[in-house]
């Protein structure tokens, strides 16, 4: 495992950051952001946006693609078209290695409701699945360069 993977995992298992912002976290100062403002950006995206969609993992690894290529100018639309290549490139690589990209299908509940937060709760999916997810988001933007 990366060495940017096993922060990311400290950041989620033993500080308590969401998935999401676990993962933007380890990139954003590579890429212009103090670590205290990616956390705060990212902290209602964990939980698939807390509706069980897309995973938060996969919405940090978009949120580091957008510092690393994303349009901040509104006539630079080559950098809002590489942006959107790169993303949709990561989040079909994450697919692949994971099944899926959204969250209640990786966990197989929705965490947005009481009895899916109770299903994540009893069956531990944070350790189980939670974590793997973190650490696959991450190795796969290294992998890819960022």
């Amino acid at each position: 495992m990366s060495v940017w993977a096993e922060r990311a995992l400290d950041l989620f298992g033993k500080t308590g950051f969401n998935c999401a912002q676990s993962v933007v976290a380890v990139f954003a100062e590579k890429y212009g952001l103090d670590e205290k403002t990616a956390l705060k950006l990212a902290s209602g995206f964990g939980g698939g946006v807390r509706t069980g969609d897309v995973c938060g993992a996969v919405s940090g690894g978009v949120m580091a693609i957008g510092l690393a290529y994303g349009q901040s100018e509104k006539s630079d639309m080559k950098a809002k078209i590489d942006c959107y290549d790169r993303a949709s490139d990561f989040i079909k690589q994450f697919r692949a290695a994971n099944g899926s990209h959204i969250c209640r299908d990786l966990l197989g509940c929705d965490v947005g409701t009481p009895e899916g937060k109770a299903y994540f709760n009893e069956h531990d999916l944070m350790k189980t699945v939670c974590t793997k997810m973190v650490a696959s988001a991450v190795e796969i933007l290294e992998k890819l360069g960022y």
